[in-house]
């Protein structure tokens, strides 16, 4: 499982300089993945969400994305920017891409025909299950707030600037599946 999930990655994870932390990420997808029952091969088929038609669009997929938008975004604040206001972390930015949605692979559980929310899922949505393992594996409380605010269950919350950049780039690709399935997005 180590070996695929390095592999899955791997682009991201290197850009992560502590080493440390690198592990870590590893570790927190490795433990989530076992705690939620998958196999190494079932990785790349788990859809990125059941609320909508991801059209194919894996939880992986979803995953880089949603952590190389953030970090495009904030790679232009920062050379657009004559001076920035706050400080980026980035270590903490990818690390908090990558995990935001580790919490899925509780949340969600294969059946015959495709895909459903687990008994894990309906107790905690992938924020909070996201979250607890993030806090268990020893992560700074700042990735905690990544991974546990990046949804619903942060509004209204204090965040970090790596929390933002994670939310908006999360529902930039959320939104748009969503209002194709609806008819909305205009084409």
């Amino acid at each position: 499982m180590r070996d695929k999930i390095e592999e899955l990655f791997g682009r991201q994870l290197k850009k992560i300089e502590d080493p440390d932390l690198r592990t870590k990420v590893v570790d927190i997808w490795v433990n989530a993945a076992q705690r939620g029952g998958w196999k190494a091969n079932e990785l790349e088929r788990i859809p990125f969400t059941l609320l909508t038609d991801t059209k194919g669009i894996s939880l992986i997929e979803h995953t880089i994305a949603v952590t190389e938008g953030a970090l495009g975004l904030a790679n232009s604040m920062k050379e657009s920017y004559r001076e920035m206001p706050f400080e980026i972390d980035f270590d903490w930015l990818i690390a908090g891409g990558l995990l935001h949605d580790v919490g899925k692979l509780l949340e969600i559980e294969k059946t015959e025909g495709g895909y459903r929310k687990s008994y894990s899922g309906k107790c905690a949505r992938h924020p909070i299950s996201g979250a607890i393992m993030v806090a268990q594996a020893g992560l700074p409380e700042e990735i905690v707030n990544i991974v546990a605010c990046h949804a619903k269950e942060g509004e209204g919350r204090p965040k970090r600037v790596e929390t933002i950049l994670i939310h908006q780039t999360d529902f930039a690709t959320f939104d748009p599946m969503v209002m194709l399935e609806k008819g909305l997005l205009i084409t």
